[in-house]
């Protein structure tokens, strides 16, 4: 039995029994999940309402948070809450109050609203130790004022979830209905842009898991996006006559999603359009090539990895966010090998010799390079062109 600390609000309970004891931030309850480190120095509340982080709690290594506060631009998440995206959030220090023009809300009341559970002051570097030693473990993260836990049904229930191998969570991530963008990116004094009247391009986003950035990165080279739910057909989406078609990131196991994604996924690249791939997207492409996923032992989480493009020799610093890869072993003929993390030498992106088909692991929208990846917009503009 762990004896609780004087004033310990909050608690990390791991299925191992292990117990981190601190201060309760944000919303109260508990919500189970994987525990990832994410080692961005900044975009908190992007990184919270990313789906991608969906069934997770996170872990943030830089040890202030919420210097800046929360506003309501910054969301990536089209709408919902915790229940699709990251359950919880950790950090070493309680979060600050915000000073920063653009803050509305500080980042605890945010949670509080969200219904984001919190953990603050614990050892956060301990943890992100032995999460790289012994990989992404399961746990409850639970928030009480009164101080009031009952570690043991906290550890049962730990132990008891089943984990992200097998969950299709794009299905509730998604959209319930087709929608267009047209909102492009924010720039100074402007604000956002619009796309206007007139788009060059028409692209269906089959959406797994959308974030907002990715959409006004579509505007930006001039695309109007029809957004479309996960299980659209083939048929449904190619009767739109789209330029292009963007597979977004999401949440969940690639396999479990595909069972349902994958034999589309094949009609679109038989179609001859234009796709583009983007994180779950990049690895239900490769699936729907012949190539396998597999789950990763830590994954990449943070905007701080560099990225290779072995088509041009360069190097960018790009950000990621996945629990499962490409078996790069696995990619079978005529898909090539585009990009790879300098990390871990693991896949970061391919494509098709013979057709206008390419994707990549990271998220070309995030940009902490700040705009190393935005290209890759620029590549799939290229090829609704050559397309026309």
């Amino acid at each position: 039995m762990t004896d609780l600390l004087p004033g310990a609000t909050g608690l990390l309970v791991l299925a191992d029994g292990t117990v981190l004891q601190g201060i309760g931030v944000g919303a109260t309850g508990e919500a189970v999940g994987e525990v990832c480190f994410n080692t961005a120095m900044t975009g908190y509340q992007e990184i919270l309402t990313d789906p991608s982080y969906m069934a997770q709690i996170v872990a943030f290594t830089f040890p202030h948070m919420g210097n800046v506060g929360t506003n309501l631009e910054d969301l990536e998440q089209i709408s919902g809450g915790a229940e699709t995206a990251a359950r919880g959030a950790i950090f070493r220090d309680v979060p600050t109050l915000p000073a920063n023009w653009r803050s509305d809300a500080t980042l605890n009341d945010w949670m509080t609203r969200r219904g984001v559970i919190g953990l603050a002051g614990v050892d956060t570097r301990a943890l992100t130790r032995a999460i790289r030693e012994k990989g992404m473990p399961h746990a409850v993260i639970a928030h009480s004022p009164e101080g009031q836990f009952d570690i043991p049904a906290l550890v049962a229930r730990a132990r008891a979830w089943s984990g992200l191998v097998g969950l299709d969570l794009a299905r509730d991530a998604t959209t319930r209905q087709v929608f267009t963008w047209e909102e492009g990116l924010w720039s100074w004094p402007e604000g956002y842009s619009k796309l206007g009247e007139t788009a060059k391009y028409e692209v269906v986003v089959v959406d797994y898991g959308v974030k907002r950035n990715i959409l006004r990165s579509l505007a930006s080279i001039g695309a109007r996006a029809t957004v479309v739910p996960a299980d659209t057909s083939a048929e449904d989406i190619l009767a739109r006559n789209p330029d292009g078609v963007l597979l977004s990131n999401g949440p969940g196991d690639p396999a479990a999603t595909g069972i349902y994604s994958v034999p589309e996924i094949r009609k679109l690249v038989d179609s001859g359009k234009p796709v583009f791939g983007i994180c779950l997207g990049h690895q239900m492409l490769a699936l729907a090539l012949g190539a396998r996923t597999v789950k990763m032992e830590q994954g990449h989480h943070g905007a701080n990895h560099p990225v290779k493009d072995l088509t041009t020799g360069k190097v960018e610093i790009v950000s990621m966010n996945h629990g499962f890869t490409v078996d790069r072993d696995s990619l079978p003929e005529p898909v090539v090998e585009t990009h790879v993390s300098l990390f871990d030498g693991s896949n970061a992106g391919l494509a098709l010799k013979d057709r206008p088909v390419f994707s990549v692991q990271h998220h070309p929208e995030a940009s902490p390079g700040p705009t190393d990846s935005l290209y890759l917009f620029e590549r799939f503009a290229g090829l609704m062109d050559a397309g026309r």
